[in-house]
């Protein structure tokens, strides 16, 4: 753990990925007067467009990665399955990393997660592991015949999952990857909820309300803020994520996803060590948003104040989803659209906020 500033304004900081995600990011950054250096494999990707230099170059490319570490003081990523041997080559460069390759190796193997969350008293949805087809179904039927078989590995939004009720398909196995997976337990649920929070480099700790989230087919669709669970749910949810954050002496911003169950008990559904989608509002309805609030964690500088002012609604556009833009600037709404050049089924395109007056 340090503290202090390790950028300065005009410096340069390094994001590895080219998304929305590293977009926004960029974005922010300039906001505090930073230059954002890219590095993606990914040729014209969204957030290259707007940042000052891009590598354009493969995971694997271990001279181009030396030479992107050179040019920044310190650097983050903008989705979790950046290959850890590129974190761990930034931070090998004397570049701090954050988040550094340790925490990518828990999050890039939902088993691996999964156990550590429960190591540190954050208990997962239910679950079993399964290395080979014919642990599909005894997996399944440990867990009660209803369930999610997930890929272990390199799964988002949906992909690598199957549902699973009664007898796992015969192709459940193939349309995972057919490769290590698990088998997790489908949780009745009376909402889902995340926390987005904050860790600076001296260990202090800020957490935004607590939104309530609506997925269909994997995907999350909408969050509302702030979430309508009761008040000591929701701070149980914060501390929950503060354990998390300490547990992995982390810097930056992470998300928290959570199941409330119709009994009235957390469950871990998973972790994201970056901004999240669930987050996005926060740069419309409060005071600090979550993609400036990680630039500051990332350069050691003050957390900003996390206080909601409004209420509200964000809203995913997917796919063709964005033909609608023009209507969501007529209502009055808050438009982020991420420059991306297709819309295909499902695909990010932009998000939509939908403010009101703090209640």
């Amino acid at each position: 753990m340090t503290s202090g500033p390790i950028a300065r304004p005009g410096d340069a900081i390094g994001i590895l990925g080219g998304g929305q995600l590293g977009r926004m990011l960029a974005m922010a950054a300039a906001d505090l007067g930073l230059d954002v250096h890219i590095f993606t494999p990914e040729a014209d990707s969204p957030a290259a467009r707007v940042a000052k230099r891009a590598w354009v170059a493969d995971w694997n490319d271990t001279a181009a990665l030396k030479e992107f570490a050179a040019s920044i003081v310190a650097a983050t990523l903008e989705f979790e399955n950046v290959p850890v041997a590129a974190a761990d080559l930034i931070e090998a460069a004397g570049k701090p990393m954050r988040p550094n390759g340790r925490t990518l190796e828990r999050t890039q193997d939902r088993l691996a997660e999964k156990m550590f969350l429960r190591e540190i008293g954050i208990e997962p949805a239910p679950f079993a592991r399964v290395d080979e087809p014919d642990d599909i179904q005894k997996a399944l039927d440990s867990l009660g015949g209803n369930g999610v078989l997930k890929s272990r590995f390199s799964g988002y939004d949906g992909k690598g999952q199957v549902r699973l009720k009664g007898k796992a398909p015969a192709n459940a196995w193939a349309d995972v990857g057919a490769g290590p997976s698990l088998v997790e337990a489908w949780i009745e649920h009376d909402r889902e909820i995340s926390v987005i929070a904050a860790r600076g480099s001296d260990g202090a700790f800020v957490a935004f309300d607590p939104p309530e989230n609506d997925h269909s087919g994997g995907i999350l669709r909408r969050s509302v803020f702030p979430s309508s669970a009761p008040q000591g749910v929701l701070d149980e949810a914060v501390r929950l994520t503060k354990r998390l954050a300490e547990a992995l002496d982390y810097v930056g911003v992470l998300a928290l996803e959570l199941f409330l169950t119709r009994d009235g008990k957390l469950l871990a559904n998973e972790f994201a060590p970056r901004v999240h989608n669930s987050g996005h509002w926060t740069q419309d309805a409060c005071r600090t948003g979550q993609f400036e609030q990680h630039i500051r964690a990332v350069c050691g500088w003050p957390l900003g104040d996390p206080t909601r002012h409004s209420d509200g609604e964000m809203i995913n556009l997917l796919g063709e989803d964005v033909l609608g833009w023009e209507s969501y600037l007529a209502e009055g709404a808050k438009l982020h659209l991420y420059g991306k050049r297709h819309a295909a089924n499902g695909r990010k395109m932009g998000h939509v906020t939908r403010l009101r007056p703090r209640s």
